[in-house]
């Protein structure tokens, strides 16, 4: 089945390259697949979260380019498994920008020469960044894990390594617009607390299950705590154990004010 919301604040359009990210004064969210978005803020600046696009079997395939982001001004990664950033330190190196990651996670990618210690800043739980002129960036809690696999050159053996702990992001625009990226994250209750504390306008939201929250948790947690504007479903689909679907989310949310936004990979929203 599949979901679309149409109205004025919010505009879903088949995704292109532009050459040029222009300023807008819109916020605009391409989704990638699993927690993978090219978000171009109201100023024309690139963020991309979760960064698993050459091996993401729901990646689109003009995507497969990591060129084809465009130029990329801000890194986040939410945790060290595969699948959020698998690709970020590839990147990092085109963009020559810095990851934004839980601080043991890039102590980790620092000490294995991953990448140079400039392009990995600490950061953490409760500490605010601005990666970007007029762009803020607040970590917080996320109900998780987070290891890091890394392949040794020298043995061709994969080997385990601190991934820090797993983190959730407020994203404010230059505009003041606010997104929740939750991560990969179980139901918790402070996020009653994010909500008050952030207010944020949009939520990315895990719905997948098994590893994360399922739809009937994803709707609680947004009907009960986050009562946002707007929710976009993630993180469902790419694994086959991700089952959860946005259909079933947007049955479990109800008659909610939130407005969900269902998004196939490829796929963009406009705020």
């Amino acid at each position: 089945m599949k979901l679309r919301v149409l109205w004025a604040a919010a505009v879903l359009a088949v995704a292109g390259v532009p050459d040029v990210h222009a300023q807008t004064g819109k916020t605009e969210l391409l989704w990638l697949g699993q927690s993978a978005f090219r978000i171009t803020t109201p100023g024309g600046k690139v963020i991309v979260t979760d960064p698993w696009l050459l091996r993401n079997p729901r990646t689109p395939a003009q995507y497969k380019d990591l060129a084809a982001l465009g130029k990329v001004d801000v890194i986040l990664v939410t945790h060290g498994h595969l699948d959020h950033i698998a690709d970020a330190p590839a990147l990092a190196r085109l963009n020559n920008v810095p990851i934004y990651a839980p601080g043991g996670l890039n102590q980790s990618l620092a000490t294995l020469e991953v990448l140079p210690p400039e392009l990995l800043p600490r950061f953490d739980k409760g500490g605010t960044v601005q990666p970007a002129p007029g762009i803020k960036v607040m970590a917080t809690r996320a109900e998780h894990s987070s290891v890091y696999v890394w392949q040794n050159p020298a043995t061709g053996k994969s080997e385990t390594h601190v991934g820090g702990e797993p983190m959730g992001f407020i994203i404010e625009m230059e505009n003041g617009f606010r997104i929740y990226h939750m991560g990969d994250t179980d139901l918790f209750g402070d996020m009653k607390l994010i909500a008050e504390r952030y207010k944020p306008d949009l939520i990315l939201i895990p719905i997948g299950g098994n590893f994360t929250m399922d739809p009937a948790d994803a709707a609680l947690a947004t009907r009960e705590f986050l009562k946002p504007k707007f929710a976009i479903p993630m993180h469902y689909g790419a694994n086959p154990l991700g089952k959860g679907t946005p259909a079933e989310f947007v049955r479990a949310l109800g008659n909610t004010p939130t407005r969900v936004i269902p998004l196939n990979p490829g796929e963009k929203a406009e705020f």
